[in-house]
């Protein structure tokens, strides 16, 4: 590979590479992006990384890399992403950090750092910073005011929320839980201009709230759980039709459990907290109280030393509680596929397009009209819940399939225009990928009617009817089934992190995978951010229409729908047969895990007909166990995308090794595979 001078993106994911990085990575000097996510690599970053001068973007994260981030990071002024998720780093956050002046995002989730996090408020294009399951601390890191998600929760911070953070117009995202922080929690945060998610529970954070504060319409999800508040709940939140949680504080007159009056005053104190006389009378008569009793008891000397503790109080407050900040500039609309474009975030499948598609573009509603003949009933190819389907030619001859969605609400299309960005990223070998899109606008307002999503036109019809259509001369064979199970597990794993934020719940169906002329599958509907913006994506449906009551919704298992739908895909592609209901997939479920531990002919005997004689035991006993796990009950037992797709790719190994195309040294075919080891010779 070092001999590929001119390469910018290294991409090896989900590849099962073992060892450590080797240096000589640093002699592919024009890299660009380096993606190495959900692989065996151990061990420390060589230094030689800091060599490469035009490297952007850094992605380690799923690995076993440990030791102490080295201070040279500094010495990569381009660097605009550095991911290291989910890996063994310990020991401190390097300063040099901090001199990144063009990092966009910073992931250092699941690993084992500690202490101060450096001063980062010079990094002014900072966007997400996400630092969750670590030991940093005590003191809240310095930022700037461009960050569009904070994540710090479950570290050991144990200071107070500065001011400044109420000056985040374009923070969406806000998780500061489970850690100890302190202090006054500031109303403004419910308000701010883009927040959509706030979560600070788990901490010591006082606090008198109103029902008349005000919050952004917007908010989704607000826990407020197990800290000192009093007071009483907003009325913007008892309203809020997304989630409020705000149970162990001590809130009047709440419907979750609350703690007495007295608790949240004790332990403010007990926490070293100053409660701030304006806004927290009752406390302040009870210091009042104090004073008078040690007074009388004490003598004046004990009563100066409680005056002078009351005065030095009140002045600290005044400190911490300046001026509220009018906020004058208008937050920026659409930032988050911003930060997709501009962080460069997004797998570069996207960037260089799918194979052979032309460049995304905006289509005129006359080309839309040629195109489908005026919406003619022979160019109308279907109908769901999203809209009406049909096929159309442009005038350079190319096949597209143009979806039309009814506008329920009367905006501009301003206010759609971030969600097209995002669909014109949407590109992947394994997706349908969009084209283009057409705004029909009313006369009366300008406000956007419907919008038309042109998407390449694939005609070689549906995975189902190349496994059930009952043609035997249609019927795709184990090697083309495992590889079709590969192409779509890669769709679901671009959409679940190869863009930020990730898609999910794409409520995948056999029938809506389609294939190519070179059949490679492709999944055909996803939810698109635009769709699932009108509240029309059917949360919780699974792969056959049926409604899957054992997926938790909660964002903790968001991604665990997908793997129960494509378990079931895998049940018709090994077993030939139409999964009707719910009650079929358990069946078949249990029919599957009792082959699993059966001899070889009884596995057999279950499959479908077409492809009986050809599958190696190995090889079909792999997809069989992998498929069990995916219909796991519980969410959280269910396998990741990446194990899935590293299960699927040791199945069709293992089944090109009987076939002859890599047989191992003994001779015998399905003998056990290794991980390669990653290597720059």
């Amino acid at each position: 590979m070092v001999r590929l001078q001119s390469l910018k993106v290294l991409t090896l994911v989900s590849l099962g590479i073992w060892g450590p990085l080797p240096g000589k990575i640093a002699n592919l000097s024009s890299l660009e992006i380096v993606n190495m996510s959900s692989n065996f690599i151990h061990g420390s970053i060589p230094y030689e990384i800091s060599t490469l001068s035009n490297l952007q973007t850094l992605i380690l994260d799923n690995n076993m890399f440990s030791g102490q981030l080295p201070n040279w990071f500094g010495l990569i002024p381009a660097l605009n992403v550095l991911s290291f998720k989910n890996n063994l780093f310990n020991g401190s956050l390097p300063n040099s950090v901090g001199r990144l002046v063009n990092l966009r995002i910073l992931s250092l989730s699941h690993n084992q750092f500690n202490g101060t996090v450096p001063d980062l408020s010079s990094l002014k294009n900072l966007q997400v910073l996400e630092l969750d399951d670590n030991a940093f601390g005590p003191q809240f890191p310095g930022l700037g005011n461009k960050l569009v998600a904070l994540v710090l929760r479950n570290n050991r911070f144990r200071s107070s929320i500065p001011a400044e953070a109420s000056s985040y117009d374009m923070l969406q995202k806000l998780d500061i839980s489970s850690n100890t922080f302190v202090g006054p929690f500031p109303p403004a945060l419910l308000s701010l201009p883009s927040i959509t998610y706030l979560n600070i529970s788990g901490n010591k954070l006082t606090g008198l709230l109103f029902e008349n504060l005000s919050c952004n319409s917007e908010l989704d999800v607000v826990d407020l759980s197990s800290n000192l508040l009093t007071g009483s709940l907003p009325r913007c939140l008892v309203s809020n039709p997304g989630t409020v949680l705000y149970a162990r504080n001590c809130l009047e007159k709440p419907n979750q459990d609350q703690q007495p009056q007295p608790f949240c005053h004790t332990e403010a104190v007990a926490v070293g907290i100053l409660p701030d006389r304006k806004n927290h009378t009752q406390v302040s008569n009870v210091f009042l109280s104090i004073g008078i009793i040690g007074g009388t008891i004490g003598g004046v000397a004990l009563f100066l030393l409680i005056f002078f503790l009351i005065r030095r109080g009140n002045a600290k407050s005044k400190i911490k509680n300046p001026q509220t900040r009018l906020i004058s500039e208008n937050a920026a609309s659409g930032y988050t596929s911003k930060l997709l474009s501009d962080a460069r975030y997004i797998s570069q499948t996207k960037k260089f397009g799918a194979v052979g598609l032309p460049t995304y573009r905006s289509f005129s509603l006359e080309e839309i009209d040629a195109a489908t003949n005026n919406f003619d009933n022979s160019s109308f190819i279907g109908e769901d819940s999203y809209g009406q389907m049909y096929r159309g030619q442009l005038k350079n001859g190319l096949l597209v399939a143009i979806r039309c969605v009814e506008m329920k609400k009367s905006y501009s299309t301003q206010n759609y225009m971030h969600h097209i960005e995002l669909i014109s990223k949407l590109r992947h070998h394994h997706l349908v990928s969009a084209l283009g899109h057409c705004f029909e606008c009313s006369l009366d307002d300008s406000s956007v009617r419907r919008i038309f999503l042109v998407f390449e036109y694939i005609p070689n019809g549906t995975l189902k009817s190349w496994i059930s259509g009952g043609d035997a001369r249609k019927s795709l064979s184990w090697t083309q089934r495992i590889g079709a199970a590969i192409g779509v597990a890669k769709g679901i794993q671009f959409l679940h992190t190869g863009i930020v934020p990730g898609v999910y719940s794409i409520n995948l169906k056999i029938e809506d995978v389609v294939l190519d002329q070179n059949l490679v599958a492709k999944i055909g509907s996803y939810n698109l951010p635009l769709l699932s913006n009108m509240g029309k994506v059917r949360n919780g449906s699974s792969s056959s229409g049926f409604k899957n009551s054992s997926i938790n919704k909660s964002v903790k298992h968001e991604d665990k729908s997908d793997i129960h739908d494509f378990g079931v895909m895998l049940q018709e592609l090994i077993l030939g047969k139409t999964i009707k209901s719910r009650k079929d997939v358990d069946a078949f479920k249990d029919l599957l895990q009792a082959s699993i531990a059966a001899d070889d002919e009884a596995r057999r005997s279950i499959v479908d007909q077409a492809i009986r004689k050809a599958c190696l035991d190995q090889s079909l006993k792999t997809m069989m166990e992998i498929c069990v796990r995916c219909l796991v009950k519980e969410p959280a037992d269910r396998p990741s995308i990446e194990d899935v797709l590293w299960n699927l790719l040791f199945a069709a190994q293992v089944q090109d090794a009987w076939r002859g195309d890599s047989q191992s040294s003994d001779g015998s075919p399905g003998s056990p595979l290794q991980p390669p080891t990653l290597t720059f010779d």
